[in-house]
């Protein structure tokens, strides 16, 4: 694999990140995709500029990206972008939120890569050879016990599934020590590999949100599946990520709504 690959994500994940902090706090244009499920101008131009930065880079490459900005690929490889994963929360002017930017090959998650431009922390990760923040290497908790984990979680947008999952968070929030939800799947995903959270789970979420930060989290130590423990996939709209040790508390609890 190309080094190139890796330092071509982390150019254009700085260039949209530059997009975002550029345009925070000025007040945005926003647009509903759902009830809830919000799109701003900001989204838009931050993914022209990453889109535009990839396919200069790799022209045969496809892309798959949120906002619609994506295209087929000549080969068995394609970049996975989202633009402004924590939208909401820059809607809002409250500073979680991050450029999103993952190469798949084959099926396979080799580059992943996370800006979060108001913090300046850039998470990055090829396959087999570990992650970073800023250079420096990550690694997930220590934590072995959930009541003494902290644990992030988000919520579906599509509000029929939010009783089970309000249901789940009730029973999460008994069993460990704190849980939080702060609106960046691909961030939440980054913290347990740095070993802010020690868990992460949420059902509703797409390969945009989840491509990058898994193989970040995988590549610091930790471990990811499905509810039930399945192997995890991209496209598969839900994932329990955790430091590996909390793994099967996690899943003890998860696994009672996905049944």
């Amino acid at each position: 694999m190309s080094k190139g690959e890796l330092e071509a994500a982390i150019a254009a994940a700085r260039a949209g990140g530059e997009v975002l902090r550029r345009s925070y706090n000025t007040g945005v244009t926003v647009q509903y995709k759902g009830p809830v499920d919000l799109v701003t101008q900001v989204d838009t131009e931050s993914e022209r500029v990453v889109t535009g930065m990839l396919r200069d880079a790799y022209p045969a490459y496809g892309i798959l990206a949120e906002e619609g900005g994506g295209s087929p690929g000549e080969e068995d490889a394609r970049w996975i972008v989202d633009p402004l994963d924590g939208t909401t929360n820059y809607a809002h002017a409250f500073p979680f939120f991050a450029v999103v930017v993952a190469l798949e090959r084959a099926g396979q998650v080799e580059v992943g890569v996370v800006y979060d431009p108001m913090r300046e922390e850039m998470y990055a990760a090829r396959r087999g050879e570990g992650a970073t923040c800023n250079g420096e290497p990550l690694r997930v908790s220590g934590a072995t016990e959930l009541s003494r984990a902290l644990v992030a979680t988000g919520f579906p947008y599509d509000r029929e599934d939010l009783p089970a999952a309000l249901e789940l968070w009730g029973r999460m929030a008994v069993a460990c020590q704190g849980l939080r939800r702060a609106g960046s799947a691909a961030l939440d995903l980054c913290y347990v590999a740095a070993g802010r959270f020690d868990a992460y789970y949420e059902r509703g979420i797409w390969a945009w949100d989840v491509a990058a930060g898994s193989l970040i989290l995988t590549e610091a130590g930790g471990q990811v599946s499905d509810y039930t423990g399945g192997p995890f996939q991209i496209e598969g709209r839900e994932i329990v990520a955790t430091n590996g040790h909390l793994h099967p508390e996690l899943l003890a609890m998860t696994s009672k709504e996905a049944s």
